[in-house]
């Protein structure tokens, strides 16, 4: 299969890359995916934010790994990635409807949760009216317990 962009030429077969040109000529082999390890891989990015509407203002993050072995930087990774298995990495199953009465005042807070669970993206948020919302709702406090 040959690909013409500008004055170079590109050759691709299923084996190589072969490009032709000004000044560049290289052969680059394909190389087979290989998994290091017997896991699936469970890496994730949390935060905790302000938002101001169209923009969110990060205040905490941290970082979780539950897989060999939960780590990261979270403070209780092992307590947070049991929480997280107990819900099969279902995020949303981490918040109810607030469980105790808070003020009305508008303060938004928005967490984030990003990167890989078991082999699957994620990218997930929620936003409550405020702090004190935020912590009524959600049913596995470690997970954003930080």
């Amino acid at each position: 299969m040959r690909y013409n962009i500008g004055r170079c030429s590109i050759i691709a077969t299923t084996s190589a890359l072969i490009m032709t040109g000004v000044g560049a000529v290289g052969v680059a082999q394909a190389q087979p995916v290989q998994s290091t390890s017997l896991y699936a891989p469970s890496a994730l990015v949390l935060s905790v934010g302000k938002s101001n509407g169209a923009a969110v203002t990060v205040q905490r993050a941290v970082t979780l790994s539950c897989a060999p072995r939960p780590s990261g930087t979270h403070p209780s990774p092992t307590a947070a990635c049991a929480d997280l298995l107990a819900v099969d990495g279902e995020f949303t199953q981490l918040t109810t409807p607030p469980q105790r009465s808070c003020t009305r005042e508008w303060d938004p807070v928005v967490i984030n949760a990003n990167g890989v669970w078991q082999g699957r993206n994620v990218s997930w948020s929620a936003t409550f009216g405020n702090a004190c919302e935020m912590q009524a709702s959600l049913t596995e406090g470690s997970v954003f317990g930080f």
